[in-house]
């Protein structure tokens, strides 16, 4: 029988999903008529979402600039994630899942240091994850070397990831590639072994592990794209699903054209043959993240949405409100620049 927690936590959990951003949100911002006054198009976005937890977030906020909304949308997702660990009535395997999940915003965070130490700059952060929560995102922003980034990890205790950057070196694309790679693969690893003996695990493991496919996907698309796949074969994420670290190195030696027939798989190869025909229409590599994004949420709302009373329905949680963030970051960027949100509309995913 659920634990009383369990019980709690679910009610909780999807009370916060029954007021996030919808299809018919997105319908109704679709249809919008842009106006020349950008003020009058964010207001009536503003509207239009006002009956969510985030529109009513970035109302209070007074939004007046693309970077206000941008950050505080960050804020208000920090703030979700916060909140929740801080609920009393929240099972121990939950926090420990939550915790473990929200690391995925300290190796962004981890990367976008790294990438600026060598032009010198101060870093652009998201002020989401254990950096942020210890208060220490601004000294990461600041640092000037490797070895600063590495003092901010261990201060966190995050010292798996610190390990990691020992062997960093700004200079060598290899070693920077290699070292963004091998975050990605730590923080997998980690997310795949706190899965494992708590109720439902098989299926959060299987979850968990499709989003390993997906990153996996990714990361061979691009590595085709650049030419790198002999460099990429040496990162790839053990733990996938359907695509095992053995398949993602087959599939390097592949031309990206070459990707759907070689990746067998039904059900992700109309994934790589969207990739293929959007690159080939846009040449640009962006489109291999949009579309994996689309696609990593239908197959997980497979698995997820329908469970409750379980540790599922925090992780059905997070890829909602991910979600939902990714979703208003696109419409605002596009209401700033005075472009209808409805030729972004096959950029949105719908909860």
């Amino acid at each position: 029988m659920p634990s009383a927690k369990y019980a709690f936590m679910s009610a909780y959990l999807k009370g916060a999903e029954s007021k996030v951003l919808t299809s018919e949100h997105i319908d109704r911002v679709s249809r919008m008529s842009v106006v020349p006054d950008v003020a009058s198009n964010v207001r009536e976005v503003l509207e239009i979402i006002k009956d969510t937890d985030a529109g009513r977030y970035l109302e209070e906020a007074l939004v007046k600039t693309f970077d206000d909304s941008d950050r505080y949308l960050w804020y208000y997702l920090s703030e979700c994630l916060e909140r929740l660990g801080r609920l009393r009535l929240v099972p121990d395997e939950v926090r420990r899942v939550l915790k473990a999940y929200t690391v995925k915003y300290d190796v962004i965070n981890i990367k976008a240091a790294l990438q600026t130490i060598a032009a010198g700059k101060k870093a652009s952060l998201v002020p989401v994850g254990i950096i942020h929560t210890q208060g220490l995102l601004d000294e990461l922003s600041r640092a000037e070397g490797v070895s600063d980034v590495i003092g901010v990890l261990r201060e966190c205790r995050l010292g798996n990831y610190a390990d990691i950057l020992t062997e960093y070196s700004a200079e060598d694309k290899k070693s920077k590639f290699l070292t963004e790679a091998k975050l990605d693969g730590a923080y997998h690893d980690n997310l795949l072994k706190v899965s494992r003996n708590i109720p439902d695990g098989a299926l959060l493991t299987k979850a968990f592990s499709i989003i390993i496919d997906m990153t996996n996907l990714a990361l061979v698309s691009r590595a085709l794209v650049e030419e790198i796949g002999s460099l990429a074969s040496e990162v790839v994420i053990k733990g996938g699903y359907m695509i095992s670290d053995r398949v993602a190195r087959e599939l390097l030696e592949h031309k990206l054209a070459d990707l759907p027939g070689a990746l067998g798989i039904t059900q992700y190869r109309e994934i790589a043959e969207e990739i293929v025909a959007g690159y080939g229409r846009t040449k640009s590599i962006t489109v291999v993240e949009e579309t994996v994004d689309r696609h990593r949420f239908r197959l997980l709302r497979e698995i997820l949405s329908p469970r409750v009373l379980t540790p599922l329905v925090l992780a059905w949680y997070l890829i909602v409100k991910e979600l939902e963030v990714r979703n208003l970051r696109l419409i605002l960027k596009a209401t700033f620049d005075a472009v209808p949100v409805e030729e972004i509309r096959e950029y949105l995913v719908s909860a």
